[in-house]
């Protein structure tokens, strides 16, 4: 029963609907005694021939408003009680999206996409049952069971209702070993669905490239696989959970044996009426449903306590970025200055950046490049604030990005990752994401600036075009140019271009970042790129190797140097000139 010592803080909120659902139970319970009642009065009054035409009709009148009122109850208990369970569920998924929303990247790679999907769909539909049936099991069948047992005692005969209840402590006793069983099963039977899940969601995301390597066959087969190992695991839980009810079966034939039994003695004996022992095998039916009740109300409890236990371990995970109390809520510009001496990521004991310094002004534009791996998005994470764990500071307009709010940080920052990702929505909207009011005039105006309005004309229905899911219909090029319009809509103090131009040609290059330096004068933009013609016009370049800076300077001064930036610069002039030349022939 603990999962609903879990749940008190819901039951409190809601215990005016609960209370209410309850009363009504109960009423319905005291209602379902009277016509058990009614039939053995009937019962003896046809054995003595004492039974009138006026006595029939009063006690049918009698059962249609017990019928009536047990109609309208009924209806009543669920609005209350069903209509309380749907409110857990929408404030669990409510508080488990708020959850995730604050959560790092780092609990992103350690939590599968599928995982936190089955936790949100498949564990709290197992909680909202427990709010639901669960809460209308336990106290319908407490309820119906204990006035159908005091019914018994005090209307019929005390004996022969504790001899009819000599079996229930085999239910019991069996309950509880069955639901611990169920409990630790049911633990594995989710954990299988949400590596399907994951399976699922990755197989489905990376259709492209399945087809592309011709590997549908084998991804079909591991789909197959772990189709089958949820199945196994449901079926060990549908084992468990399958001999309930053969052992309540059980336990309530042996009740009505002893009751037929010994009743049959007793009206032999003339201590009990042969009516009296039907209204008490009718009772008895009425205790069918509590005993049944018991054994489903253990399968509600356990899978909605290890379906909690879940739910509870992920909103139990710590934010790695708190505001502290007097975080500023001003939105920063101004100079962005970086002294960084070690960062290495959260389990890992490596150092990923080490000795990174650098400051860039207002209006001018720093340069970030390098091998692959070497550490560039890595920095650019800690630029965002999503790490704060590492030795050195980084300041926005002479304060530290710490002291900042991270809702008022991030409005001071557009960021276009490498991955870009866009919404099943029209183009124009996934433009303003970030300025959902914004004009559909302003918005043409930033996908002049990135390149993109021609294409976006050239589309069926233009700007009202239903982007497909991740973008699917749109070239990598077009993606990025919409991925920067949304960044740029916002009018960032610091404009951040993660290898953001790499999908497009070096003349549509060349002309957005005109552009952007005409029209971000007064404004920060930091870019990213393995081309390097992306950040010859930056004030400042870096060089980075291995978490480190190994080289820094103007575009020329690095080609005076002669180190690793003049000798990709070289190579990629040459590629340039190479390809030109065949277009040429």
């Amino acid at each position: 029963m603990k999962i609903f010592k879990d749940l008190g803080w819901f039951f409190k909120e809601r215990k005016k609907q609960y209370t209410f659902g309850v009363s009504i139970l109960f009423i319905i319970a005291l209602l379902q005694l009277i016509p058990p009642f009614v039939i053995g009065k009937v019962v003896d009054a046809i054995a003595d021939s004492t039974l009138t035409k006026e006595t029939l009709i009063k006690w049918i009148v009698i059962l249609i408003v017990v019928a009536v009122l047990t109609y309208l109850g009924r209806y009543v208990w669920r609005l209350m009680i069903f209509g309380s369970d749907n409110k857990l569920q929408r404030t669990l998924r409510l508080r488990l999206f708020e959850h995730l929303t604050k959560m790092s990247p780092f609990f992103f790679q350690r939590y599968r996409t599928g995982d936190l999907m089955a936790h949100a769909t498949n564990d709290i539909a197992a909680v909202q049952q427990v709010a639901g049936i669960g809460v209308l099991t336990l106290a319908d069948s407490f309820l119906t069971g204990s006035t159908v047992i005091l019914m018994m005692a005090i209307s019929i005969d005390w004996r022969l209702t504790l001899i009819a209840l000599i079996p229930m402590p085999i239910m019991i006793f069996g309950s509880s070993i069955l639901g611990k069983k169920l409990h630790e099963r049911f633990h594995g039977a989710q954990r299988a669905f949400s590596k399907l899940n994951d399976k699922t969601q990755e197989s489905i995301s990376g259709i492209k490239v399945t087809r592309t390597f011709g590997q549908e066959k084998e991804d079909i087969a591991d789909f197959a696989k772990q189709t089958s190992a949820v199945v196994k695991k449901n079926v060990a839980v549908a084992r468990v959970d399958a001999m309930f009810d053969p052992m309540i079966s059980i336990v309530v034939s042996i009740s009505f044996v002893l009751a037929i039994g010994f009743g049959s003695k007793f009206v032999i004996e003339g201590s009990l009426t042969i009516g009296q022992v039907i209204a008490f095998v009718n009772y008895l039916f009425l205790l069918i449903w509590p005993m049944l009740a018991f054994g489903f109300l253990y399968n509600i409890i356990q899978r909605g306590s290890a379906s909690y236990d879940r739910i509870t371990k992920l909103l139990n995970e710590r934010e790695d970025i708190v505001d502290h109390e007097d975080a500023r809520a001003e939105t920063p510009s101004g100079a962005l200055a970086t002294h960084i001496s070690r960062f290495s990521y959260p389990d890992e004991k490596e150092p990923v950046l080490e000795n990174i310094d650098f400051t860039i002004n207002a209006g001018e534009t720093l340069g970030i490049v390098g091998r692959t791996g070497s550490g560039k998005t890595t920095l650019l994470k800690l630029l965002l604030r999503e790490y704060d764990d590492y030795a050195g500071t980084i300041s926005f307009g002479g304060v530290k990005i710490q002291d900042y709010q991270t809702n008022a940080l991030r409005k001071a920052i557009g960021y276009v990752p490498q991955d870009q990702f866009l919404f099943s929505t029209t183009v124009l909207d996934n433009i303003r994401f970030g300025v959902p009011e914004a004009a559909p005039e302003d918005v043409r105006k930033i996908a002049k600036t990135v390149a993109v309005h021609d294409d976006i004309e050239g589309f069926v229905d233009g700007y009202q075009t239903v982007v497909g899911e991740r973008g699917v219909s749109l070239s990598g090029g077009q993606k990025q140019r919409l991925a920067i319009a949304r960044a740029l809509i916002m009018d960032p103090e610091l404009l951040i271009l993660d290898d953001a131009l790499s999908a497009v040609d070096a003349k549509t290059e060349e002309r957005i970042l005109e552009n952007l330096k005409a029209s971000r004068a007064d404004k920060t933009t930091i870019i990213s790129a393995h081309r390097l013609s992306s950040v010859e016009h930056a004030n400042l370049i870096i060089v980075m190797d291995n978490g480190r800076v190994i080289e820094r300077g103007t575009h020329q001064e690095l080609l005076r140097e002669n180190g690793w930036y003049a000798e990709i610069y070289r190579e990629q002039q040459l590629a340039e000139h190479l390809k030109g030349g065949g277009e040429r022939e």
